[in-house]
């Protein structure tokens, strides 16, 4: 539902498309090239044991987390709001549509607290350590998430509304805090090589795929619905805790004290002349630069000339992010197996919680790990936006499977259980492969002075996709 800037390097991917002496497509050689060729670049050190591309790995995991913790849950929500339907009249009635639109209302309140916060962090890039803004949000996201682990056990059957307005409460804080996290974590790889950043971008995907499989063990493994659900948020009160230990390891290591140190004594802030032209600010002692628009500063960082060069990828990564909202898990989670009817544990139990939740972020992270490999198209092609429309062709494809319930469009075109499986694998799929190409080539296209604020607008992007998505997705699940 995913965020968070600096002396930029070589990519330093393992394997990629283009060889070393190649000539690569200028629209793809922010990529491939260094945007600082510094006096350190013979000293650099060596990421020992891929120690830094592990932690980030981890922290991109912890960072979207939370919310595929409270989403997958799908079966212990439903439990917990049960007795909804249960009261009489009116009331029960729109009692029963928290519980049957449960998704839909979490991600409006995940998304919606998510922009602000995203608002207060780009004011806060050059005045609050990144270190302090990270830390914090996770501590509140450990407080809030013992919470959800503790009203597990307690029994809320007499009071099911009032539990559900907690529940979307401690939803809107931990997104906050997870969205302050996120973005205060993408600005700090990008200070890295891209590898880390493409690290980051991989974990959060891998979150979504720990949370799914965490979901479908304790649901194979526990009888009792709150037994599996407690293991299930213990899981998650575990993970951010290691995601707090590894952060803190993360200064101790040489390479990372080696970037770290680059990025502080490199200025924070640039000042740009009144036409907001950055292009001849790219490299400090550059031809044109002048130490008059190179300034230490601890205020805001300047917003036009981020918003002109990242105008375009932020369009491709707000509607990315707008249509998988809309459909993931509004609608994927209710589209049912056409065979429910035969009572299998296959199309009762796990139907959802395999083709849904498992399948999507399984998907998700593998389109991320292709962009370590392939990086096209490139920031510049008209490719790139053709290809982030065509998937809203998602939509009329899930809407024409078998969701349910259905008050309105009475048609199910697509009535097999493999046309479900397929639309997510590929909605998964250009998810994580077009996202991530947007989201890494943001930062990279600026100047290394606006990278960390850069990273921040690309995470509003997303973030404003987010929730204007999720607020469509409840009209449009009421409309079908």
């Amino acid at each position: 539902m995913s965020q968070p800037w600096c002396d930029h390097v070589p990519v330093v991917f393992p394997s990629t498309m283009f060889p070393a002496g190649s000539s690569a497509a200028p629209d793809q050689e922010p990529l491939l090239e260094d945007a600082v060729r510094s006096g350190y670049s013979l000293q650099k050190p060596r990421d020992r044991w891929h120690g830094a591309y592990l932690i980030f790995f981890l922290l991109g995991i912890g960072s979207l987390l939370p919310w595929n913790f409270f989403i997958t849950a799908k079966h212990y929500w439903r439990y917990k709001l049960q007795n909804c339907s249960d009261e009489p009249g009116p009331a029960g009635q729109a009692a029963s549509d928290l519980r049957d639109y449960f998704e839909s209302y979490i991600s409006i309140a995940s998304t919606i607290p998510s922009v602000l916060c995203l608002i207060g962090n780009f004011l806060l890039v050059n005045k609050v350590a990144a270190s302090v803004r990270i830390l914090s949000s996770l501590f509140v996201m450990l407080a809030v998430f013992l919470v959800i682990t503790v009203l597990v056990k307690v029994d809320t059957s007499t009071w099911t509304t009032p539990f559900f307005t907690l529940t979307v409460g401690c939803v809107a804080v931990v997104s906050s805090a997870s969205t302050v996290f996120s973005s205060s974590i993408f600005g700090l790889s990008s200070c890295f090589p891209m590898r880390n950043l493409q690290a980051l971008l991989s974990g959060q995907a891998m979150g979504g795929t720990i949370s799914a499989v965490a979901s479908v063990i304790d649901l194979a493994a526990a009888a009792d619905v709150t037994d599996s659900a407690l293991a299930y948020f213990l899981t998650a009160d575990i993970f951010i805790v290691l995601c707090i230990v590894v952060y803190l390891l993360l200064p101790r290591l040489e390479y990372s004290r080696y970037y770290l140190s680059s990025q502080k004594e490199s200025p924070s802030l640039v000042t740009v002349p009144p036409d907001g032209s950055v292009e001849d600010q790219a490299e400090p002692g550059g031809p044109g630069s002048s130490s008059s628009f190179l300034t230490r500063s601890a205020g805001i960082p300047p917003l036009r000339p981020i918003l002109h060069k990242t105008a375009l990828l932020g369009f491709c990564l707000f509607y990315v992010f707008f249509i998988s909202i809309i459909i993931f898990p509004s609608l994927s989670s209710n589209i049912e197996s056409v065979s429910k009817a035969s009572g299998s544990p296959w199309s009762t139990k796990y139907f959802t919680p395999l083709t849904c939740f498992l399948l999507y972020n399984f998907a998700d992270w593998c389109g991320r790990q292709v962009t370590a490999w392939i990086q096209v198209p490139g920031p510049k092609s008209k490719l790139l936006p053709a290809l982030v429309l065509l998937r809203t062709i998602f939509l009329p494809l899930f809407i024409l499977s078998n969701y349910q319930p259905r008050a309105h469009v009475r048609t199910v075109l697509f009535d097999r259980d493999i046309y479900p499986v397929l639309f997510t694998a590929l909605l998964g799929l250009s998810n994580g492969y077009l996202g991530t190409l947007v989201m890494v080539y943001g930062p990279k296209i600026v100047p290394k002075e606006l990278a960390e604020a850069a990273g921040v607008v690309m995470s509003f992007y997303l973030v404003l996709g987010l929730a204007l998505g999720s607020a469509c997705a409840v009209f449009v699940v009421h409309l079908v």
